[in-house]
Order: structure tokens, then sequence, then C-alpha cells
């Protein structure tokens, strides 16, 4: 099968804001050559990586009450922002040293199948965990994401999905804990689940803070082959 091509642009350090801005201008473009039946535009989309400062976003079903532990003026104490967002899931945390990735595209250049597509980035960060350190992530039963599973029964969760589709076109995406302070998810209940531990990649090495230029390579790949795909720089 042919691949298709995405552009893919690395954000750097972006505030969550106007990262929101820009994907929403890339998704909207996407959207009006659809509804202009503009059959030349065949474009499969982008890939965006971007590392946030605080920030704690929340779905549009998301419950702010019951799930933000603390107020907003603490947020603030703690250099920490917070949006409503337009994305489906609850609430969580982006912030320093944890990778966040924004696939937005075009999906009938894929298929057009929104459960698929959520199993499919799951497949992403479970195949990067195990190719690249031999750690078996696993996805939990009626729960969207990547977890580690225990013995007895408890589990860690270490990728966070949401998304949103709108004429099979998908923005917002995944964020992955790589070197990420944790103990910002205390003052939430991640993605609205009691109980639930959260855990990074660093912390599951026992390692010091793990080398993000690296991963980032390292989680494209695996972008790559689960999506049947090549990137083109934006330049």
């Amino acid at each position: 099968m042919k691949k298709k091509v995405l552009f893919f642009e690395d954000l750097g350090k972006k505030e969550y804001g106007e990262t929101w801005k820009y994907q929403k201008r890339l998704f909207d473009n996407i959207i009006y050559q659809k509804k202009m039946n503009n059959f030349s535009f065949k474009k499969a989309g982008y890939f965006l990586f971007v590392e946030h400062p605080h920030v704690y976003t929340i779905g549009k079903n998301g419950k702010k009450d019951k799930h933000l532990l603390v107020t907003l003026d603490f947020l603030k104490k703690i250099n920490a922002t917070f949006y409503q967002t337009d994305r489906g899931g609850d609430i969580t945390y982006h912030g320093p040293g944890q990778l966040v990735g924004y696939p937005i595209l075009n999906m009938d250049c894929f298929f057009t199948d929104i459960h698929k597509y959520l199993r499919l980035l799951e497949e992403v960060i479970i195949h990067f965990l195990w190719k690249n350190y031999e750690i078996k992530g696993e996805r939990k039963k009626g729960k969207t994401g990547v977890w580690f599973h225990n013995k007895n029964g408890k589990s860690r969760k270490i990728c966070s999905i949401g998304i949103r589709i709108s004429r099979w076109v998908t923005m917002h995406g995944f964020s992955l804990n790589v070197n990420t302070d944790l103990r910002y998810f205390d003052y939430i209940i991640p993605c609205g689940i009691s109980n639930q531990e959260v855990t990074s990649l660093k912390k599951e090495l026992k390692k010091r803070d793990l080398s993000l230029k690296e991963v980032k390579k390292m989680v494209k790949k695996s972008f790559q082959e689960i999506f049947n795909v090549e990137f083109v720089s934006v330049t």
C-alpha cells in the first residue's frame, strides 16, 4: 500500500493557546477544501510535536468542578494555566518533559472509523514502548490511553489521548509522560478516573531525565509504521 505523506513540524516549547489556534487553522483549512469539493486537494494532513508550559485542559464533556481539585487562583500560583477545550475526554495536565503529539489528519485518506483511529494512536505508543525499551504498554477496557498493569490489578497511566473529529478531520491527540513532574497530576483527577496512578517513562526506567529529542525520533518512527506514512518537514 502506498504511503500517505504528512507534513511534520516540531513546534518546540509553545504555549497551549497559541498551539490550539495553530492546530485550528490547519484543521479548518482541510475542512474548507473538503467543503469546496476541491478534488485536487489530497493532503493527508499534518503531525505536530510540542512541549507545553504547565497547563490543565479539560474536554467539552469534562467536569471541572469535580475533577479539578484546586482553584484557578491556586493554578496561577504554580504558574499553570487552564483551558476548556473542544476535544473529547476529561481533564489532563501538560507540562515540561511531556511529549505532546497532534495529528491533524484528513481521514478520507486513511479510513473513516473513530474507534480504529483511537486504537491506532494507542498502538503507536505501545509499539514505541516495546520496540525501544521492551516495556509492555497496554490498553484498559472501556478507556482510552496507554497503561502499565500490575499483577495486583492496579494500573499506571503513561499516555493520555483526547481528540476532536469533524467532517473526518482530526485534531488534538496524545500526551506521553517522559520526564514529566508527576506532582502536577495531584491537583486533578486525571481523565476523571479516581484512584488512577500516573507514571512517566523516567519513573518506569528509574533513570535520570531521558533525551526528549531521542524520544521524539522513536515516537515519530512508530507513528510512521503504524499509520503507514512518510513525513515531509515544514520549512
